[in-house]
């Protein structure tokens, strides 16, 4: 079999990439047409499997699929329908999977999170995404290097391990900006808004959401797995999940953390507010008497008093200084009081 280079993109029946394991010690990568040669004949050759992504954004796929391989009508359903939840159920002796990934140039946006759609049977394996993501380009480049994958479902379980894999450095990466954020709230420079903070954890509530699998759905499954799903299978299949389970837990702490200085930073806030209203009060309050006074004398009547004194200005201005005295010294004793 020739080796053939296939571009990131797709050719022109929508295959991504493509590789038959079991016939060599390394997989061995394969064309669409070799791909169609080599379903016609599947049942000859019980000892390989094959492996092929699609890109759906390529209108060709789901029709080379239709003509070339016998899949199970679940399969086509989850293409079309409208739920993206993550799970892995089983149809009639195939597994149908929904994982869903984040793209290659993921940069903390909800709407850089994509899905894949997997249906895994004991010769083939297929995948099709609409969109290049992080987890499928891993075990695409982990492949090439010749990692040992001695079955579908280890494929399977690769995928989701490297799934995890991406999920933990995202995790590592807000980590980080929240460290940042959570220094320069404690040193006192606020630099940061709750919207910050806000749209890093609506990202990481949809991630949370989006890539959770089922649990009713995995536990199914791993009860009654296909008969053709080995015991060591099964058990890289619960591990895969596991791990992955770990990594959402570190989701939702991370998310509480956020919480926690989303409620910081608005208490310190609310502070600053505070105290500039004080501060606009002692100011309002120190000027009431010199605006009170100044409005009396300053109407235009007859019999305003020191109108014709000498000293009626420094009169007035001790008057004024008085009552602003004593409206200081009400105000500084309230503050004690409140203290």
């Amino acid at each position: 079999m020739q080796a053939n280079t296939l571009e990131y993109g797709s050719d022109q029946c929508g295959l991504v990439c493509g590789y038959l394991f079991g016939r060599g010690p390394q997989p061995l990568p394969i064309a669409a047409d070799e791909a169609a040669r080599w379903l016609r004949q599947q049942a000859a050759h019980p000892d390989e499997f094959l492996w092929l992504h699609f890109n759906l954004a390529n209108t060709a796929s789901e029709k080379w699929l239709r003509e070339h391989a016998r899949l199970a009508d679940e399969f086509y359903d989850c293409l079309h329908e409208g739920s993206r939840s993550t799970r892995i159920e089983q149809a009639d002796d195939t597994l149908v999977a929904v994982v869903n990934d984040v793209l290659r140039d993921f940069s903390f946006e909800p709407s850089d999170i994509s899905s894949l759609y997997l249906s895994v049977e004991s010769g083939l394996v297929i995948s099709a995404r609409r969109s290049p993501l992080q987890a499928v380009e891993r075990l695409r480049q982990a492949v090439r290097r010749g990692e040992p994958i001695a079955s579908s479902v280890v494929l399977l379980t690769h995928l989701l391990r490297d799934q995890a894999d991406v999920l933990t450095r995202i995790v590592r990466v807000a980590t980080g900006k929240v460290d940042n954020i959570e220094d320069n709230l404690l040193s006192g420079q606020l630099k940061y808004k709750r919207a910050d903070l806000g749209a890093l954890r609506r990202v990481l509530v949809r991630l949370q959401r989006l890539l959770a699998p089922e649990p009713a759905a995995m536990f199914r499954l791993l009860q009654r797995p296909p008969s053709w799903v080995s015991v060591q299978d099964r058990q890289e299949l619960r591990e895969a999940s596991e791990e992955f389970a770990v990594t959402l837990n570190d989701i939702a702490s991370l998310q509480e953390r956020i919480k926690l200085l989303q409620e910081e930073i608005a208490a310190l806030v609310s502070e600053a507010n505070n105290r500039s209203l004080y501060v606009l009060t002692i100011v309002t309050v120190l000027a009431l008497p010199i605006n009170i006074i100044a409005g009396l004398l300053g109407m235009n009547v007859g019999g305003v008093p020191l109108a014709n004194d000498a000293a009626g200005f420094w009169i007035i201005a001790g008057i004024v200084a008085a009552f602003t005295f004593v409206a200081g010294w009400v105000v500084l004793r309230k503050q004690r009081e409140l203290e």
